[in-house]
């Protein structure tokens, strides 16, 4: 029997990526730019569709692919409602939620739209596999200190679990029988402790954790309170501070971690001091998600792209060594954790859930 041919789409801010999959090859990459969206900025997000499906449109037909060729198109997952992990078949009423945005307006609202597009012209499944509202945490992880405030699980679920599944088939063990703390150190850094196969505690860079490239992650309350209620102050304009202009922009004005490592190394005390702070709040979150485990932890895994940066994985396995061997998966293979999810469907190894049909995840 043939392998499947499967179309990865994964929307960024002014870009999509692409990739074709025939099975576990990757047949071709492609990065579309747009800038086109630069120059018109839309309203809301949801205006860019047309853009980008004709950008993607253009792709297929330059490589060759014809309609009815493709098995699947899997986009990647939206700021959608709490949702188990897996895939997901792109229905009515996930793109209603999408197009609300209720929970955001952000560029990965588009891939369930674009995948289904073209699904319905390729007559296939259109999927999103392990979205960022993922959310399996136990009940105990979701209480705080105040009634009616419960804490959220927003990561980057696609990579996290993507590499857990990884380091599972590389140990020859099954992920549901590991105790697994991953660390994502990316643009915005997240985390996640494993247990049977579950996220069953999360670091949410949206409300807490550590600072990265520009998000602020956990901040003294206090000190948000006196920025919202400071005079002038804009809901938008702190948003923008903590979410866009915070972590290393902050403090140095780049986003860029090697830039920061190349002034530490050429003795800006300032850039050392930050690039290290930022390794030291890793190691207190991956100690944190140690504790909910148990303390009972058989590996660390840290992989995004500053898994790349020796001196940052260095600071942080000095930290957390004594937790448990700690293995690097570096980058984020975004689109491969897509195509990987869109094969356990076709080839029968999971069932695609529906959208529709969905109870609110771990409750």
């Amino acid at each position: 029997m043939a392998e499947p041919l499967v179309l990865a789409v994964n929307p960024g801010s002014g870009s999509t990526k692409l990739a074709l999959f025939l099975g576990e090859a990757a047949r071709r990459e492609e990065r579309l730019e747009h800038p086109e969206l630069a120059s018109r900025p839309a309203s809301r997000t949801l205006e860019e569709l047309p853009a980008r499906l004709a950008a993607v449109r253009d792709f297929l037909a330059a490589t060759g692919i014809g309609k009815g060729e493709l098995s699947a198109v899997v986009g990647r997952g939206g700021l959608l409602p709490p949702l188990a992990a897996g895939a997901w078949v792109v229905d009515d009423a996930m793109l209603a939620d999408l197009a609300r945005a209720e929970r955001g307006e952000h560029a990965s609202n588009l891939g369930a739209p674009l995948a289904r597009a073209l699904a319905e012209e390729h007559g296939c499944q259109a999927l999103v596999v392990d979205p960022v509202s993922v959310d399996e945490l136990d009940p105990v992880a979701r209480v705080t200190g105040l009634a009616g405030i419960e804490r959220r699980s927003m990561t980057h679920a696609l990579n996290l679990r993507a590499v857990a599944r990884r380091h599972a088939a590389e140990a020859r063990r099954n992920l549901a029988d590991l105790r697994l703390v991953v660390a994502h150190l990316g643009t915005g850094i997240s985390l996640a402790a494993f247990s049977g196969g579950r996220m069953v505690d999360v670091v949410n860079p949206q409300d807490e954790g550590p600072f990265s490239g520009d998000r602020a992650g956990g901040v003294p309350v206090t000190a948000v309170v006196d920025l919202c209620f400071a005079d002038g102050a804009e809901q938008a304009a702190v948003r923008r501070h903590l979410f866009g202009d915070g972590g290393l922009y902050s403090h140095l004005g780049t986003r860029d971690a090697r830039e920061a490592l190349r002034r530490a190394g050429e003795g800006d005390g300032a850039a050392a001091l930050v690039v290290e702070a930022m390794a030291y709040q890793v190691a207190k979150a991956v100690g944190g998600l140690a504790a909910a485990l148990g303390g009972r932890v058989d590996a660390v895994l840290l992989t995004g792209g500053l898994a790349h940066l020796a001196p940052v994985v260095e600071a942080v396995k000095a930290r957390v060594g004594f937790v448990a061997p700690v293995h690097v998966w570096p980058g984020e293979d975004e689109l491969r954790a897509l195509a990987e999810g869109a094969l356990r469907v076709l080839r029968g190894e999971e069932p695609a859930q529906r959208y529709a049909d969905r109870a609110t995840a771990g409750r």
